[in-house]
């Protein structure tokens, strides 16, 4: 063991007993690269984080030139920084009129919790509801929205007065009344293995959430950002909610987070108490000129049919895998169902060995996920689909 894996592991916090401990010494494109020069194909993307790739260049030049000016000055909301406003700015051009007001704060987490809280702010109200097999971040707040028990149950008591619904069963609906403050709802789960909310289902909850006044929050964190094939999931449907929250991809491989809601309702976090939400980093300038950067990307390069073209092609030689029973995929957004866990476990570690990095779900143990740069190639498409297809075959049991 080298000296660094040797302190990785034990002077720095563990999330799990079996890290991946690769050594990164660059990443560039869709490709990471370890300290004895092998090559991986990332076809996570830092789990939905380098939808543009690693290292983008317009990112990297807006970084360079944010750091030649200054870094942080000020806690959130005081000064006026270039960057975050030109991020808002580029937000505001591409999201519907009713999500005019971008607050930008330090990861999705953040995120839900801060819209959470709006929603309980402008409504005047306690419950929250939330979709069985949804995940929504690991503080206390977005833990009491996610499904997963296993994962909650060390940790509570969590929040009270929340409730859960099934996801895309329109019947649960009722369940939404006028004491709920929010519904918060993936409208594709990620940790549930790729699972998309249909039109009907969305419609009918907006309308739902419009009869008894209760907020309806997207968490787009995973899902949006161009990972679905559209720059936000909640296009494929038209419905559009009352908060959106973004994370991930947003910072084109920065921390980020965002709630963005109306302005108007954006401005009670303001008074009544005054610094209703607070963050010290939120907005940070050189992460600010990120996003701003990531944005114009999908602005000017992101070709989402082409996107989809990539993402039928690696279904394609998926589906050519016998072993691989279901496939769900949206964008390049993919969970591929095997026999078991140990299938998934073996053909992930010889996907690795092999130079390409694969994953699974938190909650979803039977499927290995992919989720690689919209920029990849077609040419590089049909290269992991090959290493995918040799390492189910390398690794199955006559």
């Amino acid at each position: 063991m080298t000296e660094n894996k040797h302190d990785f592991l034990h002077l720095l916090g563990q999330t799990n007993p079996f890290p991946y401990l690769i050594e990164v010494a660059k990443a560039e494109g869709i490709f990471i690269y370890d300290k004895s020069g092998k090559r991986y194909m990332d076809m996570i993307a830092g789990v939905a984080v380098n939808n543009i790739g690693h290292r983008h260049p317009l990112v990297i030049q807006r970084i360079q030139e944010q750091l030649d000016k200054y870094l942080h000055v000020m806690v959130y909301g005081e000064f006026i920084q270039d960057a975050s406003v030109e991020m808002a700015r580029a937000l505001n051009r591409v999201l519907p009129d009713s999500l005019n007001c971008v607050y930008p704060v330090n990861s999705g987490t953040e995120a839900n919790e801060a819209a959470l809280k709006l929603a309980k702010r402008v409504t005047g109200r306690t419950q929250l509801i939330g979709c069985k097999g949804s995940y929504h971040g690991n503080t206390h707040g977005s833990m009491s929205v996610s499904s997963n028990e296993a994962k909650k149950i060390a940790f509570r008591p969590l929040l009270p007065d929340v409730d859960f619904i099934r996801h895309n069963e329109i019947a649960d609906l009722s369940r939404i009344t006028k004491r709920t403050a929010a519904v918060i709802i993936e409208p594709i789960q990620g940790d549930a293995g790729v699972r998309q909310a249909s039109t009907a289902y969305l419609k009918a909850l907006r309308q739902r959430c419009d009869e008894v006044g209760a907020f309806l929050i997207f968490d787009e964190i995973q899902c949006g950002m161009g990972r679905a094939g559209k720059l936000f999931a909640f296009e494929h449907s038209g419905v559009v909610p009352d908060v959106l929250t973004l994370g991930k991809a947003l910072g084109g491989g920065m921390p980020i987070g965002a709630f963005i809601a109306r302005y108007e309702h954006m401005q009670e976090l303001t008074h009544q108490p005054m610094l209703g939400h607070i963050t010290t980093f939120g907005g940070h300038p050189v992460i600010a000129a990120a996003a701003w950067a990531t944005l114009d990307v999908f602005a000017t390069e992101i070709d989402f049919g082409l996107v989809e073209e990539n993402g039928q092609l690696l279904e394609k030689m998926l589906s050519e895998i016998d072993e691989i029973k279901e496939i769900r995929r949206v964008g390049m957004m993919f969970a591929c169902d095997m026999e078991s866990f140990e299938r998934v476990e073996k053909v992930v570690n010889r996907c690795l060995e092999l130079g390409l990095i694969s994953f699974w779900f938190l909650s979803h143990p039977y499927s290995f996920r992919l989720s690689p740069p919209l920029t990849i190639s077609r040419e590089e498409v049909e290269e992991a689909g090959r290493i995918i297809q040799r390492a189910v075959r390398e690794t199955s049991v006559l």
